[in-house]
């Protein structure tokens, strides 16, 4: 009976440790590949690629309405075709109009503001989901999208505003002082807007459903906003809970909207506007845009996988 014996293995001599390979690595500065860096890297990398996110916005809002006849002119016509809808609704069959001087200035001042804010979520809810070539195939912030989302509503606000100081003269709301409020105003709203958006990006990465459901959250949120009817006389009227009421007059969307029709319109400038409304418009922007941008990163390294 023969026996046989195995060869014996031959260790590799020139294999390296990977303790050593990690070690290699890190002294030279390689990272794992799609890694999430630190915050204080990840602004920095944010902020490298500010050309690309105000050229994105800028493109994207150039092809919104590309395939339709009037083009840019849809900016402002959507809105108002919703104000003369709500208008007939609201102003003139449930008669929110009445107690409420310069009803159209209020009402059209109302939505415009209103959708400012519904539009940038919503373009957040397709920040990831939406553009998967772009963030499978290149590495970059992906922070970028929802951002650069943000800054399209924002740009095309800033067109639709021209319509709506227009119309505003038109209803005898004539410049003064107080439209220059205008301007930290809608700077809070776009800061509380853009976390908003970076918040439902992450969220709709990883379930897309959240993108149809978000119209029904959103239109069960315009009705809390006063944006048809005035909060100070719903409160007048006493038929809700104070605590009720409260939460409506701190809800950030009636924040921002009660500021500007502050600015813009002269029988809400001449009255005085309580000076909790500008704390919580500011307080309201931080929370959600540091809020929601830390939130965003924490996943960073996730967008884009499955």
């Amino acid at each position: 009976m023969t026996t046989t014996l195995a060869p014996p293995v031959r260790e590799d001599r020139h294999k390296t440790p990977p303790e050593d390979l990690r070690a290699l690595a890190l002294r030279h500065g390689l990272t794992v590949s799609g890694a999430r860096p630190s915050l204080p890297v990840y602004v920095r990398q944010l902020w490298s690629r500010r050309d690309f996110i105000a050229a994105f916005a800028t493109a994207r809002l150039t092809a919104q309405y590309s395939q339709a006849r009037l083009g840019q002119v849809w900016q402002v016509m959507t809105p108002l075709l919703n104000a003369a809808v709500y208008y007939a609704i609201f102003g003139v069959l449930m008669n929110a109009k009445h107690g409420v001087p310069d009803y159209v200035p209020f009402l059209l001042t109302g939505i415009f503001v209103w959708t400012f804010t519904s539009d940038t979520v919503l373009a957040g809810t397709r920040a990831i989901s939406g553009n998967l070539g772009l963030v499978r195939a290149l590495h970059f912030p992906r922070a970028s999208l929802p951002i650069a989302l943000a800054l399209q509503q924002l740009q095309q606000l800033l067109l639709s505003l021209t319509a709506l100081g227009t119309i505003l003269v038109g209803c005898g709301q004539f410049p003064t002082w107080s439209w220059l409020l205008a301007v930290p105003a809608l700077l809070c709203q776009a800061l509380f807007n853009t976390g908003a958006a970076l918040v439902l990006a992450r969220l709709a990465a990883r379930t897309p459903d959240i993108s149809q459901l978000m119209p029904f959250v959103l239109r069960t949120w315009m009705y809390a906003s006063g944006v048809m009817f005035s909060i100070q006389n719903l409160a007048g009227a006493g038929r809700f809970p104070d605590a009720v009421v409260l939460a409506l007059q701190c809800n950030p969307a009636a924040v921002y909207i009660d500021l500007m029709r502050f600015a813009l319109i002269e029988s809400y400038t001449a009255a005085q506007l309580p000076p909790h409304v500008w704390a919580l418009a500011a307080g309201w922007a931080l929370l959600a845009f540091a809020g929601g941008f830390i939130w965003f990163w924490k996943a960073e390294e996730t967008y884009g996988r499955g």
